[in-house]
């Protein structure tokens, strides 16, 4: 398989899984429970297999931005790094989806956190929390 067809079926599916927290309350409890962590631990499948075979022998590290580059001039690596955003940025939603629902903060009020973290991860966590903080100070 191609790193570009394993890179459209990753993004298919991180895809799905996005959906899924974004429409949560419209799902079926099965599949917003527990697809959202099933979809980032297929993904880690995914990451490790493209990883492990390409990953020794290969020139760069993480030591300088420049070694990074390097590492990532692999097409195999690049596809290994964009998978592991992909699980880790579905991961944080799934939790900040679960984590919304055990604090009572409102499904329409954690969209926009949502929608951050796929586009912008960490800046999206960091809405998430604060749209936490704003609904336990009001109830």
């Amino acid at each position: 398989m191609t790193p570009e067809k394993i890179f459209s079926l990753c993004g298919a599916l991180a895809g799905l899984g996005w959906l899924i927290l974004l429409l949560g309350p419209v799902w079926p409890k099965r599949l917003r429970d527990h697809l959202p962590v099933y979809m980032p631990i297929a993904l880690s499948f995914v990451y490790a297999a493209v990883l492990l075979p390409h990953w020794l022998g290969h020139p760069g590290g993480f030591q300088s931005l420049d070694q990074v580059a390097l590492l990532f001039s692999n097409r195999w690596l690049l596809l290994a790094g964009w998978v592991h955003y992909l699980a880790f940025d579905l991961f944080i939603g799934g939790w900040e989806y679960g984590d919304a629902r055990q604090h009572r903060v409102p499904h329409l009020a954690i969209i926009p956190a949502l929608i951050l973290t796929f586009l912008f991860g960490p800046v999206g966590f960091l809405v998430y929390l604060g749209t936490r903080a704003i609904f336990r100070r009001v109830s």
